[in-house]
């Protein structure tokens, strides 16, 4: 099998969505840099993405808002009409000057990812993840739904077993709404119970495409690891996927301002690692994560889990550079611990695990 191959592109340095939105923070171009400071990352493994367009993206998104979308991004304005109509132009969703080549740069890079893999093979594309983008409207800052985009490439090549795993803090609402009641996708979400955007309950199975597993408030390392080991491992074999799409959005460690989920990075990095080996073909797509610190150092580690690389225990020079020179609004990074500017892996997050979360990957389980 060739080697892992990393989807970037240089707009998401020099691009946000507004000096007061959660994503005016570096992500992407942070991961870049560091794995290009650790010797992870040459011009052999990575691909530049390419900017998806609208004929791609009509494949799940209606023409007109696509339309709209490229409108706004012209005139950096939008009608009431539009902002109604569309969700363009609102706090989560602003006007900015790459509102459609942004997002339409993370989708071409999810479906060159899903082309890549076609024969079997790993990608990682970190800008991916927009799981919140509906079929004709922006959603929870995502305008495009990458995921989706990509689960219908690879379907259009002949697949028909194909599991999508998504651990970000927030339910994906947009992809379980483009395959709900679908037999050829089984969706597998653990997210933050009463948490926007309020959707994915126990009981919510997506007319027998989705397992919801929604979790309390600080859940753990231990916690997880029972997740995976009990949910995600034995419903994604079950399945006998012929590809696996991995949503790993690095909001729900423990620094993110986004969510109340207390898990290190190891979480993430441990399930990257288990679902690797149970498919043929694996896509990995970043997702939400509002700490710059924490964004860069998982999905750096993500990449490091694909490749089998060693991730060190303290960084060398560069690297730590590339982390002291990042800058954050909020009070946490003003003093950022030492952890966050010279490692990437974090502390485990040891604890019990509750009840309720026995009883409800009992009640999941029976549904594999």
């Amino acid at each position: 099998m060739q080697a892992p191959v990393f989807i970037g592109s240089e707009i998401y340095r020099n691009s946000t969505y507004g000096s007061k939105h959660p994503l005016a923070i570096p992500r992407v171009s942070t991961v870049i840099d560091l794995c290009r400071a650790l010797g992870w990352l040459t011009t052999g493994n990575y691909r530049v993405s390419p900017c998806a367009k609208p004929s791609a993206l009509s494949a799940f998104h209606a023409r007109e808002y696509i339309s709209e979308l490229q409108k706004a991004e012209d005139t950096q304005h939008v009608t009431d009409a539009v902002r109604e109509n569309y969700g363009l132009g609102t706090l989560s969703n602003p006007v900015f000057p790459e509102m459609y080549r942004r997002p339409a740069t993370a989708a071409g890079g999810s479906m060159l990812g899903a082309e890549l893999i076609r024969d079997g093979g790993i990608v990682y594309n970190p800008a991916g993840g927009t799981h919140h983008g509906l079929r004709d409207r922006a959603n929870g800052f995502c305008y495009l739904n990458d995921p989706v985009l990509a689960i219908l490439t690879l379907q259009a090549m002949g697949l028909d077993r194909i599991v999508y795993v998504d651990i970000d803090a927030h339910h994906c609402d947009g992809v379980e709404a483009a395959f709900h009641g679908s037999g050829r996708v089984r969706m597998i979400s653990v997210h933050e119970t009463r948490r926007w955007p309020f959707t994915g309950a126990l009981h919510d199975d997506a007319g027998g495409a989705a397992l919801n597993l929604p979790v309390g408030r600080n859940l753990n390392d231990d916690e997880f690891a029972l997740i995976l080991d009990h949910l995600i491992l034995p419903a994604t074999d079950a399945f006998r996927p012929q590809a696996i799409v991995l949503q790993c959005g690095a909001d729900a460690v423990a620094e993110d301002p986004l969510s109340r989920l207390a898990l290190s990075n190891n979480c993430h990095w441990r399930t990257a690692a288990a679902l690797m080996h149970l498919a043929p073909r694996f896509l990995v797509l970043g997702g939400g994560g509002y700490n710059p610190w924490s964004v860069g150092r998982l999905w750096s580690g993500v990449w490091a889990t694909l490749n089998g690389f060693d991730i060190p225990d303290r960084l060398e020079t560069e690297a730590q550079h590339i982390l002291r020179g990042l800058n954050w609004n909020r009070a946490a990074g003003r003093q950022p611990p030492a952890l966050w500017l010279e490692t990437l892996r974090d502390i485990p997050n040891t604890g019990s695990v509750r009840p309720e979360l026995r009883a409800d990957l009992k009640y999941l389980a029976a549904r594999i």
